[in-house]
């Protein structure tokens, strides 16, 4: 379900900016990439589950689990190229945004910048990247990007958020993941198998179909 507030026109500014990136034909020289987070807990099995050894046995677990703390998980995807990254954190702060962001811009170092779709988080910013890497490093890093900020309550602009389903359904599905280090190693798995088969985004939702759909035809 999409929840959409009210249509300032800040959101139509913002909305239309985005969509109209997402027709462009592709270019390889300045790629669209979208990045978004995944929180979630780390929890561990209280005791071992019993896997189904034949067929028509069910895989038990029990309910009871221990609490191991938290993890994050920043989602990027450059859809049309099919290339997925996803990079697994202890927290989402803003130290940890400007690592990401410092390796994407080394994943492209050649391209003339870097289109990134994001949602307006106070993390997500400049003085992320100046705190961790001081203004100067920051500032030539930050340069490498066009900034493409969705509306406020609008996530379903930003297609990073599919990568999540994806993910979400492909690789964490209903798992217990007890440590970081657990997680992470099954994120790569996935990541790999994902980028061999270079799984692309098929985008179809127009600036013209939601001028149509929020009635702002003028």
């Amino acid at each position: 379900m999409w929840c959409v507030p009210k249509l300032t026109d800040e959101f139509v500014e913002r909305m239309k900016d985005v969509l109209n990136l997402y027709e462009k034909n592709y270019i390889e020289d300045e790629p669209v990439l979208c990045i978004d987070e995944k929180p979630l807990q780390l929890l561990e099995h209280s005791r071992a589950p019993i896997p189904a050894r034949k067929c028509g046995m069910i895989h038990k677990i029990d309910y009871e689990y221990r609490r191991k703390g938290t993890a994050n998980i920043f989602s990027v995807v450059e859809p049309k190229a099919g290339r997925h990254y996803a990079y697994v954190s202890e927290r989402k702060t803003g130290m940890d945004f400007a690592k990401i962001l410092y390796r994407i811009s080394r994943n492209y170092k050649n391209t003339q910048t870097i289109h990134l779709v994001m949602d307006n988080y106070s993390t997500h910013s400049f003085k992320s990247l100046a705190k961790r890497y001081g203004e100067t490093k920051a500032k030539i890093i930050w340069d490498r990007f066009t900034i493409h900020y969705t509306p406020k309550h609008a996530s379903w602009l930003n297609q990073a958020e599919i990568e999540i389903g994806i993910l979400s359904r492909q690789c964490l599905g209903s798992r217990r993941f007890g440590s970081i280090c657990e997680l992470r190693t099954d994120v790569n798995a996935w990541k790999k198998r994902i980028n061999k088969k270079k799984v692309i985004i098929n985008w179809k939702f127009t600036t013209k179909d939601a001028m149509r759909k929020f009635k702002l035809e003028s």
